[in-house]
């Protein structure tokens, strides 16, 4: 029965021993981690498993917003999966004032809104890291999806009568859409009970600027060329070409989160 007890008590302490050591190499392994991550920020190194941000861009032919997913996969590779909602104008459009008083700008011979919605997804490359804590982290993004594009009819106010009324280019007296004396363009709720959907896909590459003071925090500018190409032609103006594929310019500012 002693000797069981002896076994017994150096079974435990060699266990308890054990535990104890394992429990110093996790504290030791934790602040070895932790001091990677203190040396990286100040390197500058940019590492991080999920990010989020928000954006707006400036487009040659319009403007849009954006949201952006990131995934990443390693210090110098990740995925960004982006919904974007943008609206794309004609070279062609210019507004104008009527001559009677309050009343609402309109664009001669427009024939519809033109609202591009995509959902795509990018691969993102390190290209340049950080030179310290205040440096710029530059990394190249190339990728496409699916693009929708949302088409809103324009109206204009035209003469009726003894009243105003509002007409488009495909209704029946659409003559005087061109040739009627307009008083005015459409109000922001018109029109939109009458969208039609044509679907397409794009694809785009840029480079983006990353000048965030810390590396959990994203501030970046973003620069790049997109295209995108339709299943039909697209009736944007009156006597100006339809075109099924749109090529443009973009620069973007971009705030968010990395953890």
């Amino acid at each position: 029965m002693r000797k069981i007890l002896i076994v017994f008590i150096a079974a435990f302490i060699s266990f308890h021993s054990f535990g104890q050591e394992t429990k110093k190499e996790r504290q030791e392994q934790k602040r070895a981690h932790v001091n990677e991550l203190i040396k990286q920020e100040e390197e500058g190194v940019i590492t991080y498993k999920k990010s989020f941000a928000f954006g707006a861009k400036l487009t040659t032919d319009g403007y849009g917003v954006f949201f952006e997913l990131g995934r990443a996969s390693s210090v110098k590779k990740a995925l960004l999966y982006q919904l974007e909602i943008s609206e794309r104008k004609h070279i062609k459009e210019e507004k104008q004032n009527s001559y009677y008083s309050n009343s609402v700008p309109f664009i001669y011979g427009k024939e519809n809104f033109f609202y591009p919605v995509k959902l795509g997804v990018q691969q993102q490359i390190l290209l340049g890291n950080k030179s310290n804590k205040n440096g710029v982290a530059v990394t190249g993004n190339y990728g496409g999806g699916i693009s929708m594009a949302l088409l809103r009819p324009y109206y204009v106010q035209v003469q009726n009568g003894n009243g105003v009324t509002y007409i488009k280019y495909n209704s029946p007296d659409s003559a005087q859409f061109l040739s009627g004396t307009i008083f005015g363009g459409p109000d922001f709720g018109k029109g939109w009970n009458e969208l039609t959907v044509t679907p397409g896909v794009y694809a785009k590459t840029a480079v983006r600027f990353d000048y965030g003071s810390y590396n959990e925090v994203i501030s970046a500018i973003e620069v790049g060329v997109s295209g995108e190409f339709y299943s039909k032609k697209i009736p944007q103006m009156v006597y100006n070409k339809e075109k099924q594929f749109f090529f443009s310019a973009y620069v973007s500012i971009i705030f968010g989160k990395r953890k």
